[in-house]
């Protein structure tokens, strides 16, 4: 029964991580674009690789990207407003002077019939030529401009700008025509009227009909310079794909994918895109299921980096519909960098490379993105080390944009052969890139929140003596304290001369012990001199005593969250080993009692990884050698060799992966920084 629960619990655990492959295969199965793909790659000023090339139906040679950009940037700019008249204004206002005039005419004697008229007139003239509201000159519109167009009951009328009123100027015109008229009644005038009440704006920007217009003359701008007949030959193979050549070529490209639907199978379409999408993924699954086991089989992991690969993806997807924004600005580097913090480096360098394949399927310039990326994702990964400084990340940021831009003037001097012709603002770009790079600052914290994995920046911090539980280990046990920060200078110095993380060693062993808090006297470190409980308990009750210290530790460990890969040092620094000293002295006192190993054996597992296994075997070897009498080079040497192999005959180094090198490595730098530590001190003379 207990086989079959084991057999079903694997297959459902291969049963979850196939569905998540399938799962995410299918995303990106509708990410990944499904047109139909040019058949041949090619850059600018570098020979054409392939067969002479005919040109297989009639196409349209299309202008480049900033020619078009130029000639509509043009047309912005040689635009000529359109403004829109409103007749009712001029006929409203006149006829409202005119009355105004004609009720103060038995007050004033200059205000007769026929001045009264002239001064309509002149403002009926001025709204024939047209008010704005502010001067052209400062009107942002009409600046630098002599012309307009005026739109009057679907009549359009070229007018000078110099033709025109203003507020002020029509005013002035008005009241200088009054004056000139009225003489000594025009300050008469003044005093019963305000002129500048019957001076309003009749021509107003048209904001919807200008954009109409507008759009009509961009989309007059053709995009086309000539066109190529279908039998004609484009290209030999070995010429120089010239820029004119280059025109061509990319037109054909263009046209080729353009002409989806028609005399195409959508089904092969389909079968392609998802034979290319599940290639890229079996390459994933293999890598991490014959090289990072460990990864394969725990879901977390795998879903993080199944996420992030499918999440770049979208982002760039995203961006390549939308075209509102150069794709060089999205952070490729930021997929290895956290790969790289959370894992290992050749993990994110193998995702790197899937994601940068797929993407670059789609991407325009295939060659030169999966370039540029591949290799700017290599420099990341190798110059991030590590990752326990703030600086650390900006430099790596740095090295990205110095990369990104050596790689794409390369480019650019190939492609252009003239320095001239490089496009040095697509620079801003890279720059961008390597800011946005420092957002996995914050990426780091959350995704350690929801993914539960821990960066070196928190075993840094958890490695803080003012944390709360160590705080505690050094008030309640400081024996035991003193221990733990031996344990951990020696795992360190260890880990970094077999591999591994010393970070993670280091914290690992300063919170192994934090069990002991619960009962710290029955712990020889924390005892005064030849005062023991244990000398007034039985063995088996000592033996327990002893041995929970492993399980309240672990319990203590999770009251407090610390991560799973500390509570590891915590469960299996003593593996499955037995309290050797109680469990002998009760066969010695009961020589007729058969013993029960349980009872005196510790929990497990036995430790899985090589800094939990470095940190179980230092903590015996620290202990004993400490007990020494006489501490020397063979006495220490001796004690190394004895507890080393006892816990490799018992098996407990099994499942660490350690090799006999890496063991060797361990036993000489134990006893070269235990001689350090235990070195024979000279005595001073006393003075007579």
């Amino acid at each position: 029964m207990k086989k079959l629960l084991t057999r079903l619990g694997r297959y459902y655990n291969v049963f979850l991580i196939g569905l998540l492959f399938l799962a995410t295969i299918f995303m990106l199965f509708l990410l990944v674009p499904g047109e139909s793909r040019f058949r041949y790659e090619f850059q600018k000023n570098a020979p054409w690789r392939h067969e002479t090339l005919i040109a297989p139906f009639n196409f349209a040679i299309y202008k480049a990207d900033d020619l078009v950009k130029a000639e509509r940037d043009s047309v912005k700019k040689q635009f000529v407003p359109y403004y829109l008249k409103d007749s009712l204004v001029s006929i409203q206002q006149c006829k409202n002077l005119e009355l105004e005039l004609q009720g103060l005419s038995g007050e004033l004697a200059g205000l007769n019939a026929e001045n009264t008229g002239a001064i309509v007139r002149i403002l009926q003239q001025i709204y024939q030529a047209g008010v704005i509201a502010q001067s052209p000159e400062t009107h942002p519109i009409l600046k630098d401009r002599k012309k307009m167009f005026v739109v009057q009951d679907k009549i359009i009328q070229e007018v000078l700008i110099d033709s025109l009123y203003s507020l002020k100027t029509a005013f002035q015109a008005l009241s200088d025509t009054a004056r000139s008229l009225l003489k000594d009644d025009y300050n008469l005038l003044n005093q019963n009227t305000n002129l500048a009440n019957y001076i309003q704006a009749n021509l107003n920007y048209g904001e919807e009909y200008n954009q109409q217009e507008l759009d009509k003359a961009l989309m007059a701008v053709s995009e086309t310079q000539g066109m190529v007949q279908a039998g004609e030959r484009i290209i030999f193979k070995g010429d120089i794909i010239t820029p004119d050549k280059f025109s061509i070529l990319n037109s054909l490209k263009r046209s080729y994918e353009t002409k989806q639907g028609q005399n195409i199978d959508r089904y092969l379409l389909i079968s392609g895109k998802l034979i290319i999408v599940i290639a890229c993924m079996l390459m994933l699954i293999l890598y991490l299921a014959y090289f990072r086991t460990e990864i394969f089989n725990e879901k977390r992991h795998l879903t993080f980096i199944l996420m992030m690969i499918v999440l770049m993806t979208f982002t760039y997807r995203f961006i390549l519909q939308h075209d509102f924004i150069n794709i060089y600005v999205v952070p490729f580097a930021i997929l290895p960098i956290l790969l790289r913090i959370f894992f290992d480096s050749r993990t994110a360098i193998f995702s790197l490379l899937v994601t940068s394949l797929l993407i670059g399927y789609f991407a325009p310039n295939n060659y030169e993105f999966i370039f540029l990326n591949l290799i700017a994702g290599f420099i990341a990964v190798f110059s991030l080390d590590k990752l326990h400084r703030r600086s650390h990340l900006v430099f790596t940021a740095l090295w990205v944009f110095i990369t990104y831009s050596v790689l794409f003037i390369a480019l650019q001097m190939i492609q252009e052969g003239n320095i001239e012709a490089i496009q040095w603002n697509d620079l801003e770009w890279f720059a961008g890139n390597a800011m946005l790079i420092l957002l996995a600052y914050p990426l780091i914290y959350i995704f350690e929140k929801l993914f539960g994995f821990v960066s070196d920046v928190t075993l840094i911090e958890l490695s803080n003596t003012n944390q709360p539980l160590l705080r505690k280990l050094a008030e309640e046990a400081p024996g035991t304290f003193q221990h733990s920060l031996q344990i951990a200078s020696l795992a360190e110095a260890v880990i970094h001369r077999i591999g591994g993380n010393p970070f993670l060693a280091y914290a690992g062993a300063l919170y192994h012990d934090i069990g002991k808090t619960n009962q710290p006297v029955y712990f020889i470190e924390n005892q005064s001199a030849g005062m023991s409980p244990h000398n007034n308990m039985g063995y088996k009750d000592s033996a327990r005593v002893i041995i929970d210290h492993v399980t309240y530790g672990e319990r203590l460990a999770r009251r407090h969250k610390l991560p799973e890969v500390l509570i590891d040092f915590i469960t299996t620094h003593h593996g499955t080993m037995q309290a050797k000293y109680f469990y002998t002295l009760y066969k010695n006192e009961h020589p007729e009692e058969a013993a029960d190993p349980k009872d005196f054996t510790y929990p497990g597992p036995r430790p899985q990884s090589k800094e939990t296994a470095v940190v179980m075997i230092i903590d015996g070897i620290e202990a004993a050698t400490r007990a020494l009498k006489e501490k020397n080079r063979d006495t220490i040497r001796e004690v190394i060799e004895k507890m080393v192999q006892a816990k490799i005959d018992d098996g407990q180094l099994d499942n660490a992966s350690l090799t006999l090198r890496e063991i060797t490595i361990i036993k000489q730098t134990l006893l070269e920084k235990l001689m350090n530590i235990y070195h024979v001190r000279i005595e001073y003379p006393k003075e007579k």
